[in-house]
Protein backbone atom coordinates (compact mmCIF):
# COMPACT_ATOMS: atom_id res chain seq x y z
CA UNK A 1 0.00 0.00 0.00
CA UNK A 2 0.91 3.52 -0.23
CA UNK A 3 2.81 5.60 2.37
CA UNK A 4 1.05 8.38 2.89
CA UNK A 5 0.74 11.81 5.03
CA UNK A 6 -2.41 12.18 6.00
CA UNK A 7 -3.19 15.74 6.30
CA UNK A 8 -1.00 18.76 4.69
CA UNK A 9 -2.09 22.51 4.84
CA UNK A 10 -0.80 23.94 1.56
CA UNK A 11 -0.69 27.70 0.88
CA UNK A 12 -3.36 29.69 1.19
CA UNK A 13 -3.94 27.82 4.26
CA UNK A 14 -0.16 27.31 4.76
CA UNK A 15 2.72 29.00 3.23
CA UNK A 16 4.27 26.29 0.81
CA UNK A 17 2.36 25.58 -2.40
CA UNK A 18 1.21 22.48 -2.50
CA UNK A 19 3.31 21.58 -5.56
CA UNK A 20 6.24 22.42 -3.23
CA UNK A 21 4.88 20.38 -0.36
CA UNK A 22 4.26 17.48 -3.05
CA UNK A 23 8.03 17.60 -4.29
CA UNK A 24 9.11 17.65 -0.45
CA UNK A 25 7.00 14.24 0.18
CA UNK A 26 8.51 12.45 -2.44
CA UNK A 27 11.90 13.03 -0.76
CA UNK A 28 10.97 12.17 2.16
CA UNK A 29 9.38 8.55 1.16
CA UNK A 30 5.89 9.33 1.02
CA UNK A 31 3.70 8.38 -1.73
CA UNK A 32 0.75 10.25 -1.14
CA UNK A 33 -0.13 13.35 0.78
CA UNK A 34 -4.52 14.41 2.19
CA UNK A 35 -4.23 18.07 1.03
CA UNK A 36 -6.34 20.04 3.24
CA UNK A 37 -8.53 23.38 1.62
CA UNK A 38 -7.07 22.87 -1.50
CA UNK A 39 -9.26 23.12 -4.48
CA UNK A 40 -6.39 22.53 -6.99
CA UNK A 41 -4.77 18.77 -7.04
CA UNK A 42 -2.43 20.09 -9.60
CA UNK A 43 1.10 18.58 -8.48
CA UNK A 44 3.92 16.04 -10.08
CA UNK A 45 5.16 12.81 -9.26
CA UNK A 46 2.79 11.99 -6.38
CA UNK A 47 -0.73 11.08 -5.71
CA UNK A 48 -2.52 14.55 -3.82
CA UNK A 49 -6.17 13.56 -2.27
CA UNK A 50 -8.37 16.36 -1.18
CA UNK A 51 -9.39 16.38 2.25
CA UNK A 52 -11.92 18.31 4.27
CA UNK A 53 -12.45 18.93 8.15
CA UNK A 54 -15.77 19.09 9.56
CA UNK A 55 -16.36 20.58 13.20
CA UNK A 56 -19.13 19.72 14.63
CA UNK A 57 -21.37 19.96 17.98
CA UNK A 58 -23.42 16.79 17.17
CA UNK A 59 -24.10 13.97 15.08
CA UNK A 60 -26.84 15.33 13.40
CA UNK A 61 -24.65 18.24 12.58
CA UNK A 62 -21.77 15.78 10.93
CA UNK A 63 -24.67 14.16 9.18
CA UNK A 64 -25.82 17.29 7.81
CA UNK A 65 -22.54 18.48 6.67
CA UNK A 66 -21.66 15.35 5.22
CA UNK A 67 -24.34 16.12 2.16
CA UNK A 68 -22.58 19.71 1.23
CA UNK A 69 -21.34 19.19 -2.14
CA UNK A 70 -17.38 20.50 -1.36
CA UNK A 71 -17.71 17.24 1.49
CA UNK A 72 -18.95 14.80 -1.16
CA UNK A 73 -16.20 15.83 -3.26
CA UNK A 74 -13.52 14.86 -0.88
CA UNK A 75 -11.78 11.99 -0.79
CA UNK A 76 -11.12 12.04 2.78
CA UNK A 77 -13.21 13.47 5.42
CA UNK A 78 -12.14 14.21 8.65
CA UNK A 79 -14.05 15.08 11.85
CA UNK A 80 -12.84 17.01 14.78
CA UNK A 81 -12.90 15.15 18.15
CA UNK A 82 -15.01 15.88 20.62
CA UNK A 83 -16.68 14.30 24.11
CA UNK A 84 -17.23 11.00 25.22
CA UNK A 85 -20.91 11.15 23.43
CA UNK A 86 -19.67 12.89 20.36
CA UNK A 87 -16.92 10.36 19.41
CA UNK A 88 -19.27 7.55 20.03
CA UNK A 89 -21.42 8.62 17.53
CA UNK A 90 -19.78 10.15 15.16
CA UNK A 91 -17.28 7.18 14.17
CA UNK A 92 -20.79 5.34 13.32
CA UNK A 93 -21.46 7.95 10.08
CA UNK A 94 -20.62 6.36 6.97
CA UNK A 95 -18.81 8.78 5.28
CA UNK A 96 -16.48 9.66 7.93
CA UNK A 97 -13.08 8.59 7.69
CA UNK A 98 -10.92 9.42 10.33
CA UNK A 99 -11.19 11.57 13.78
CA UNK A 100 -8.80 13.96 14.45
CA UNK A 101 -7.55 16.02 17.00
CA UNK A 102 -7.65 13.39 19.57
CA UNK A 103 -4.26 14.79 21.55
CA UNK A 104 -6.86 17.74 22.62
CA UNK A 105 -9.38 15.84 23.79
CA UNK A 106 -10.43 15.27 27.52
CA UNK A 107 -8.64 11.07 28.76
CA UNK A 108 -10.96 8.85 28.18
CA UNK A 109 -13.43 11.09 25.71
CA UNK A 110 -12.41 8.13 23.16
CA UNK A 111 -13.08 4.93 25.30
CA UNK A 112 -13.87 1.11 24.77
CA UNK A 113 -17.16 1.85 23.24
CA UNK A 114 -15.78 4.37 20.26
CA UNK A 115 -12.92 1.99 19.97
CA UNK A 116 -15.38 -1.06 18.82
CA UNK A 117 -17.74 1.29 16.79
CA UNK A 118 -14.75 2.56 15.10
CA UNK A 119 -13.29 -1.06 14.51
CA UNK A 120 -17.05 -2.05 13.33
CA UNK A 121 -17.26 0.88 10.92
CA UNK A 122 -13.69 0.88 9.53
CA UNK A 123 -13.57 4.21 11.25
CA UNK A 124 -9.57 5.82 12.01
CA UNK A 125 -8.21 7.82 14.65
CA UNK A 126 -5.52 10.08 13.42
CA UNK A 127 -2.34 11.28 15.18
CA UNK A 128 -0.66 14.55 14.52
CA UNK A 129 2.90 14.86 15.01
CA UNK A 130 1.83 18.48 15.60
CA UNK A 131 2.04 18.02 19.35
CA UNK A 132 4.47 16.09 19.86
CA UNK A 133 7.07 18.55 17.44
CA UNK A 134 5.76 21.67 18.90
CA UNK A 135 4.45 21.08 22.33
CA UNK A 136 6.72 21.75 24.88
CA UNK A 137 6.69 20.02 29.06
CA UNK A 138 3.56 18.97 30.90
CA UNK A 139 1.39 19.86 27.11
CA UNK A 140 3.28 17.71 25.59
CA UNK A 141 3.35 14.63 28.12
CA UNK A 142 -0.41 14.79 27.75
CA UNK A 143 -0.72 14.49 24.22
CA UNK A 144 1.81 11.55 24.42
CA UNK A 145 -0.28 9.86 27.18
CA UNK A 146 -3.48 10.64 25.08
CA UNK A 147 -1.73 8.98 21.99
CA UNK A 148 -0.66 6.16 24.29
CA UNK A 149 -4.17 5.42 25.57
CA UNK A 150 -5.56 5.20 21.63
CA UNK A 151 -2.80 3.05 21.20
CA UNK A 152 -3.71 0.44 24.17
CA UNK A 153 -7.41 0.54 23.00
CA UNK A 154 -6.29 0.01 18.89
CA UNK A 155 -4.28 -2.83 19.78
CA UNK A 156 -7.05 -4.32 21.29
CA UNK A 157 -10.00 -3.43 19.36
CA UNK A 158 -8.69 -2.91 15.38
CA UNK A 159 -9.73 0.42 13.77
CA UNK A 160 -7.71 1.91 11.64
CA UNK A 161 -4.79 4.62 12.51
CA UNK A 162 -3.54 7.45 10.53
CA UNK A 163 -0.22 9.67 11.11
CA UNK A 164 -0.35 12.98 9.77
CA UNK A 165 2.64 15.71 9.64
CA UNK A 166 -0.17 18.54 9.90
CA UNK A 167 2.22 20.50 7.95
CA UNK A 168 1.96 24.28 6.64
CA UNK A 169 5.08 24.53 5.11
CA UNK A 170 7.71 22.11 3.60
CA UNK A 171 9.39 23.23 6.93
CA UNK A 172 7.24 20.85 9.20
CA UNK A 173 7.08 18.06 6.78
CA UNK A 174 9.16 15.22 8.31
CA UNK A 175 10.37 12.31 6.82
CA UNK A 176 9.13 8.44 7.22
CA UNK A 177 12.04 7.31 9.35
CA UNK A 178 11.38 10.54 11.30
CA UNK A 179 7.76 9.73 11.87
CA UNK A 180 9.05 6.44 13.06
CA UNK A 181 10.94 7.70 15.78
CA UNK A 182 8.08 10.36 16.84
CA UNK A 183 5.69 7.42 17.26
CA UNK A 184 7.86 5.51 19.00
CA UNK A 185 7.72 8.33 21.72
CA UNK A 186 4.28 6.83 22.84
CA UNK A 187 4.96 3.62 22.33
CA UNK A 188 4.09 2.36 18.74
CA UNK A 189 6.08 -0.15 16.79
CA UNK A 190 7.91 0.40 13.41
CA UNK A 191 5.34 -2.12 12.44
CA UNK A 192 2.36 -0.03 13.55
CA UNK A 193 3.83 2.82 11.99
CA UNK A 194 4.11 1.26 9.26
CA UNK A 195 0.65 0.17 8.86
CA UNK A 196 -1.01 3.79 10.01
CA UNK A 197 0.93 4.85 7.31
CA UNK A 198 -0.80 2.96 4.51
CA UNK A 199 -4.36 3.36 6.02
CA UNK A 200 -5.78 5.67 3.91
CA UNK A 201 -5.83 3.95 1.02
CA UNK A 202 -7.60 1.23 2.18
CA UNK A 203 -9.79 3.87 4.22
CA UNK A 204 -10.54 5.67 0.47
CA UNK A 205 -11.05 2.72 -1.70
CA UNK A 206 -13.20 1.12 -2.99
CA UNK A 207 -16.00 3.90 -2.32
CA UNK A 208 -14.26 6.84 -3.61
CA UNK A 209 -11.40 6.37 -6.07
CA UNK A 210 -8.11 7.90 -5.53
CA UNK A 211 -6.95 10.89 -8.19
CA UNK A 212 -3.74 10.32 -9.51
CA UNK A 213 -2.24 13.63 -10.70
CA UNK A 214 0.86 14.58 -12.06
Amino acid sequence: MKITDASVCPYPAGDSTLARMALEAVELGFDSIVALGEEDLQSRGLEVLRGVVISAASQKEVIRQVRKPTVRAANVVFVNAGDISFNRAVVSVKEVHVVRNIHATRRNAFDHVAARSAADHGTAVDISLVPIIQYRGRRRQRALQRYADILTLQRRYGFPLTISSGARSILEQRSVRETRGLCALFGMTGAEVSEALSSIGRLVEPARPVRVVG
